[in-house]
C-alpha cells in the first residue's frame, strides 16, 4: 500500500478535470494514467486545512537527488503554465506527478530512460495555501 497523499479539494477537482480532458487527446497517456492513480489515493482536505509542508499545485519545492546530492528548486504548475527554463514543471511531468500531495521529508522515485531517479523533498519553499492564497 502506498502512502496517502494530501490534496486540497480545489486541486483535486482541477486535476480530475485535467485527467478527463487529457484522456480524450493523443499522447501522454501513461502520464495521465499515473496521475489518475495518484488521485485515487489522495486524501482531500479543505484548502484552509492543508499542512504547510505538503506540496500543492503552484508550490515551490526544494528537491535533493538522493544519488548525487544535487538540489534543485521547482514550481509545480498546470500544463498551460509549464516553463522548464523558469523551473515551472507540469503536473503531467513524471516528477510533478511524483511529488504532488507529498510532504517535506518524503522520498519519491520515478522511472527515466536510464533507470530510476530518487529525490527527497527537502522543503516546500512556497505554498499558496500557507500564504493565504486559496485561489491559485
Amino acid at each position: 500500500m502506498e502512502n496517502v497523499i494530501y490534496l486540497t479539494e480545489q486541486d483535486y477537482k482541477r486535476l480530475i478535470e485535467l485527467v478527463q480532458q487529457q484522456r480524450q487527446g493523443p499522447g501522454m497517456q501513461a502520464n495521465i494514467a499515473k496521475l489518475g492513480e495518484e488521485l485515487k489515493r489522495a486524501k482531500r482536505v479543505a484548502s484552509e486545512e492543508i499542512p504547510a509542508e505538503v506540496v500543492t499545485m503552484n508550490s515551490s519545492v526544494l528537491l535533493r537527488d538522493m544519488k548525487s546530492g544535487n538540489e534543485m528548486e521547482i514550481t509545480l504548475v498546470y500544463p498551460k503554465d509549464a516553463d522548464v527554463n523558469a523551473r515551472k514543471i507540469s503536473i503531467l511531468a513524471p516528477v510533478g506527478t511524483a511529488i504532488i500531495g507529498c510532504k517535506e521529508g518524503d522520498e519519491v522515485e520515478w522511472p527515466v530512460p536510464s533507470g530510476t531517479i530518487n529525490y527527497k523533498i527537502e522543503k516546500v519553499t512556497f505554498q499558496p495555501e500557507a500564504s493565504g492564497n486559496f485561489a491559485l
